[in-house]
């Protein structure tokens, strides 16, 4: 089984034939979940797990899983990721994760190699957050409630239980996709990094340890808007100058309460009633901060409060936000890493242990299945762009170690 490849033209193709689906001229990729970029990305996908002769079933919170030797009894060893994209999103984002295990199920197949247990690829819903961000796992993983699927919307109001409706689906039917940890062997995600690291190291493996948590507010900082021209500086009651404090206060909070994987981002602003010649009266914005150790990440969020707390009492501001999400993070199995790093090594690779700064579906499935995680570099670590792009060289050598993984934990020896 030693020299069994994937056949990295098939891939390839299935990478340049499924990066031309819900392309959009002006801003690359948008398969936004359960959108019509969405659909026509999924009918993709199946019309090929049909042109494989794998078996192709549909749960109630509408993932794809393609499966081989699927018989109920025995636990499977378990591949996914998500085809769903961000709006102007690039090919390889999720889509590679799940075209790389299509072809680990075909050269199984076609190879007739005897398994232990059964294989199976799975296309995650809306893991890029239209309605929240990943449902499909979170689903298998048992973490979706009824009150979170009535309540879940995108940024035009649109609620998820209206976006399943038009397909013919209903949103609740997601609580009986929960899956039975005994029916998953192992779980493992292949995803392009996202990043730089990899890509200024020269490597084309990443081992990936653990999977950052993070948590996101929006925070409203209220003033008194009142006229630009008229008002002393020093009787101003300005929501503006409160988040342009806390922004500057964010890399100290960072320095005294984080560590080396400590992320914090200030992403979205509005200022209200957004005038040029009105001060601000009330300024809404986002806060993200992200770590892999879930004591960093409390210490992080509980200075975030007080500063802006204290900020806000100082400016006469009032101070309210609003917990967007919350994700834990996540450590990969250790006995999996080993096994994918002992597979690197057997193939003379070069690999590089390390974090995700991103959250995946990896995440969720951890509640469920032993998991680990490659990645593979990202040319100058560009993501959620157009301009997103792995080697093919890189590609294929990740599929191999991604299939030499896969057998390792369930062919017959």
């Amino acid at each position: 089984m030693g020299d069994v490849k994937i056949d990295m033209g098939r891939l390839r193709q299935d990478v340049l034939d499924l990066g031309q689906v819900g392309r959009d001229a002006e801003l690359g990729l948008n398969r936004r979940a359960f959108t019509e970029g969405d659909r026509q990305g999924r009918d993709w996908f199946r019309q090929r797990l049909r042109v494989a002769g794998l078996e192709l079933f549909q749960d109630g919170a509408a993932n794809l899983h393609g499966r081989l030797e699927y018989d109920g009894t025995r636990p499977a060893v378990v591949m996914g990721s998500h085809l769903d994209t961000v709006p102007g999103g690039g090919p390889l984002d999720g889509a590679l994760g799940v075209l790389v295990g299509l072809e680990v199920l075909r050269t199984v197949k076609e190879a007739g190699i005897e398994l232990r247990y059964p294989l199976e690829v799975i296309d995650f819903s809306d893991e890029e957050g239209r309605f929240g961000g990943m449902f499909g796992s979170q689903a298998l993983a048992g973490h979706l409630t009824p009150e979170r699927i009535q309540g879940a919307r995108d940024l035009e109001g649109v609620t998820l239980v209206d976006a399943m409706a038009a397909w013919g689906l209903d949103a609740n039917e997601a609580l009986a996709a929960r899956r039975d940890p005994s029916t998953i062997h192992a779980f493992l995600e292949l995803h392009i990094e996202q990043g730089p690291v990899l890509d200024r190291k020269r490597i084309s493996i990443g081992v990936v340890e653990a999977i950052t948590g993070l948590f996101k507010w929006e925070v409203r900082l209220k003033g008194q808007p009142n006229h630009a021209g008229t008002t002393p500086m020093d009787m101003r009651i300005d929501a503006f100058q409160g988040l342009a404090e806390f922004g500057g206060e964010v890399n100290r909070i960072l320095e005294e309460h984080g560590g080396p994987n400590s992320r914090a981002t200030i992403g979205r602003v509005e200022l209200k009633p957004g005038a040029a010649n009105t001060i601000p009266g009330e300024a809404i914005f986002s806060v993200e901060v992200r770590d892999t150790d879930e004591r960093v990440l409390k210490a992080l969020s509980d200075a975030c409060r007080r500063t802006l707390s204290s900020i806000a009492r100082r400016r006469d501001l009032m101070f309210e936000f609003d917990v967007l999400s919350e994700i834990r993070p996540t450590r990969c199995d250790p006995g999996l890493l080993d096994l994918i790093a002992s597979e690197a090594e057997t193939m003379g690779l070069e690999y590089l242990r390390m974090p995700s700064g991103a959250a995946h579906d990896t995440q969720s499935m951890s509640a469920v299945a032993r998991t680990g995680m490659i990645f593979v570099p990202s040319i100058e670590g560009r993501s959620h762009s157009a301009g997103e792009w792995t080697n093919w060289e890189d590609i294929e050598v990740g599929a191999n170690l991604m299939l030499r993984s896969v057998l390792a934990l369930a062919a017959k020896h």
